[in-house]
């Protein structure tokens, strides 16, 4: 079986954990700070703060903006359910945005007539959280323009983006946001077992989510109302969470930076030969970055023509059946049970739920190879009758 995603683990990431494993810190040393240093000097960003999950990341971030019970977040519908529930952790409501049928991400258009009306309202949002889906960064340029005529902050989801790039910038240097956030899962473009980090320009931000992943305890004196009791004295001065990355993952994580490069340009070079062998299929892909921008192809996904869409359930499992690892990436947010029982329904953002009717996601992982990808798409004409 062909997976859809898989890690790549070498002999230098295996030793990078081990010397961890021996060393007298399994959490809370040096190595988490080396990671975040080094990630923030790829991302040409000041500040990273690391975590055990993007979904602790997006909390943090969504914290850390001041997001609160009685504010609001948009955020777009094609995406895993995490970016949505990081507002209602904090006890903010959320509401969605259409996307774009040709790239998949917020349609900005839908975004600004969105925002026209909440403004005739009186119910803007505090922040939008656009969804770099699949690695293809979102229009950021835009979407900044209109903060600044609406007032709101801006966390991108780059869970799927890093080593993406956007006017050629690492996606997550923050040119037009607050905060970037990404995620290090294992089908990830690099991993660290579980774990996510967010990136910011903005120190204040940086120290923010630093205290709340560490429980809203600091032992920097100057931050205490009282004085420490001594050299051991720390204080609770916020209610955090304990969101750290331990060392393991750290370790592993700046192994894996070294190749991130390599394992960004061999995506592209597999997503380019997809691009090529679709033309034989009644199918289409997600629309390719603008000159100068870099998708990080965090996923390859396919459409099927409309007249297959019924077809697809037979279409998935056959591929299935013949070793190749198809999954489905998203069901909209605003159709799963619990969004639904918020008030969210069917029809609700009918671009997002025709793509998701006939979407496939096909592998692709620096591993695979042009045989490999020529593989799939024989499996998948024949699958399509």
């Amino acid at each position: 079986m062909i997976p859809y995603g898989k890690q790549d683990i070498t002999d230098e990431d295996i030793a990078a954990v081990t010397d961890v494993l021996r060393s007298d810190f399994l959490t809370q040393g040096p190595i988490l700070p080396q990671f975040e240093d080094q990630l923030a000097d790829y991302l040409s960003v000041s500040h990273v703060v690391a975590a055990n999950s993007a979904t602790s990341s997006l909390h943090l971030a969504c914290l850390a903006l001041g997001l609160r019970s009685g504010g609001l977040l948009w955020t777009s519908t094609n995406t895993f359910v995490a970016s949505a529930n990081a507002a209602l952790f904090c006890g903010a409501d959320v509401d969605f945005v259409d996307i774009c049928p040709d790239t998949l991400n917020i349609d900005i258009q839908a975004l600004e007539e969105k925002l026209r009306l909440a403004e005739n309202l009186g119910r803007l949002p505090d922040i939008v959280m656009p969804v770099h889906f699949g690695g293809l960064s979102c229009d950021m340029r835009r979407i900044a323009e209109l903060a600044s005529r609406y007032h709101f902050k801006i966390i991108e989801d780059a869970s799927h983006a890093v080593g993406g790039r956007y006017e050629g910038k690492p996606v997550g240097a923050c040119t037009y946001s607050d905060i970037s956030v990404f995620s290090f899962h294992p089908v990830k473009i690099i991993t660290t077992g579980e774990g996510g980090a967010a990136a910011t320009a903005n120190e204040e931000l940086a120290h923010r989510m630093r205290l709340l992943r560490e429980h809203g305890v600091t032992r920097d004196p100057t931050l205490m109302p009282s004085l420490p009791d001594g050299p051991w004295g720390y204080e609770q001065i916020a209610l955090g969470y304990n969101y750290r990355m331990n060392e393991l993952q750290a370790a592993l994580g700046c192994s894996q930076l070294k190749r991130l490069e390599d394992y960004v340009q061999r995506r592209n070079l597999l997503a380019d030969h997809y691009d090529q062998r679709i033309k034989e299929l009644p199918i289409s892909s997600q629309k390719r970055p603008e000159e100068g921008d870099i998708s990080s192809c965090h996923l390859y996904v396919v459409l099927l023509n409309k007249e297959l869409s019924s077809k697809r359930r037979e279409i998935f499992e056959s591929m299935r059946a013949l070793g190749v690892g198809v999954n489905v990436h998203y069901r909209p947010v605003h159709t799963q049970t619990f969004y639904r029982e918020l008030g969210f329904k069917y029809g609700d953002y009918p671009c997002a739920e025709d793509y998701y009717s006939r979407a496939l996601t096909l592998p692709l992982h620096p591993s695979m190879t042009e045989s490999d990808v020529d593989f799939v798409i024989d499996m998948l004409g024949r699958s399509l009758g």
